[in-house]
């Protein structure tokens, strides 16, 4: 097996996000932000990704949420682009703008600066769309505390690979 760059939770968890969408025929999208592609990164250490993996989109400013998956920004303006309203709004967008059967989004705040007493260093929001089934929309909001922008980052691709597997 060839080294990688990631961290090898990041990979194991990627390979059977891949291993078990390719056994369904199901193929996925992501609408990463704060984690900067890294999700996609780790689904394409795998062989054969390239059946599952649709495609990604890094839409780390607002404005790219808003011209690249269609957020519409009243949202970002009311909710923050780090809310499960946004989250929704982004794996909404990713579903519209591919092919996909499943997208998942994933935006947060991983520091050093850019927390709020509402929104501390460490607050990462994550959604789900499945195409076709409004109703399997799920949103979430977590607080990883302020581990560091690393830490942040790996725990919020960690978490964005779980909601990925069947």
């Amino acid at each position: 097996m060839s080294e990688s760059n990631l961290p090898t939770e990041l990979v194991e968890l990627a390979r059977r996000v891949i291993e078990e969408n390719a056994a369904i025929g199901r193929t996925i999208t992501l609408a990463e932000s704060c984690t900067g592609g890294m999700v996609a990164a780790a689904l394409t250490e795998i062989p054969g990704s390239s059946a599952v993996l649709e495609r990604a989109f890094v839409t780390y400013s607002n404005d790219a949420k808003m011209e690249s998956l269609g957020v519409a920004s009243d949202i970002i303006e009311t909710f923050g682009a780090v809310s499960i309203a946004c989250a929704w709004a982004m794996a909404q967008g990713a579903l519209a703008h591919s092919k996909a059967d499943v997208a998942v989004a994933v935006s947060g705040v991983a520091g050093p600066a850019g927390g709020t007493e509402l929104k501390p260093v460490g607050t990462v929001v994550f959604a789900r769309a499945v195409r076709g089934e409004d109703s399997l929309q799920e949103g979430d909001l977590k607080k990883f505390g302020d581990v560091g922008r690393a830490g942040i980052r790996r725990q919020a691709a960690l978490e964005a690979l779980g909601l990925l597997l069947p």
